[in-house]
């Protein structure tokens, strides 16, 4: 019985480690050049850094950048380039916002606006002016 069930357990043990070992996802595309249709944007922005970001697209349009407390170096910036990538059907977005924490690509945002305006359907919150009002 022993012999039994232990043959079992290193059955099932050895599927699941060979499960384990197959690819969950397609492989990684590796690029030198930064493409610029939404879709390959997405999935290769993330390897590049913000020197090589910079090298193929220049300066972005607005940049902020985020300390934190004490901090000498910005932990975090906020990118925006105008008509840089296009849609699936060809059409460009007017703004393409890039979110680094470091020096890394954590977010992505194409918009059809230019990143200035705040859309007329947002919803307006009054801002409290001291901190008694919060």
């Amino acid at each position: 019985m022993k012999v039994l069930f232990l043959s079992l357990l290193l059955t099932f043990a050895g599927t699941a480690v060979a499960e384990a070992n197959e690819p969950t996802a397609g492989p990684a595309i590796q690029a030198d050049e930064i493409p610029t249709t939404e879709r390959e944007f997405v999935d290769t922005i993330h390897q590049f850094s913000k020197a090589k970001i910079i090298e193929q697209f220049g300066e972005p349009s607005k940049q902020q950048d985020m300390l934190l407390d004490g901090a000498t170096k910005a932990s975090a910036s906020v990118w925006q380039y105008h008509y840089l990538n296009t849609a699936a059907d060809g059409s460009y977005y007017q703004t393409t916002e890039l979110d680094f924490v470091g020096d890394n690509v954590v977010m992505v945002v194409f918009m059809n606006n230019d990143g200035e305006e705040i859309p007329a359907d947002a919803l307006k919150v009054p801002v409290p002016e001291t901190e008694s009002d919060l």
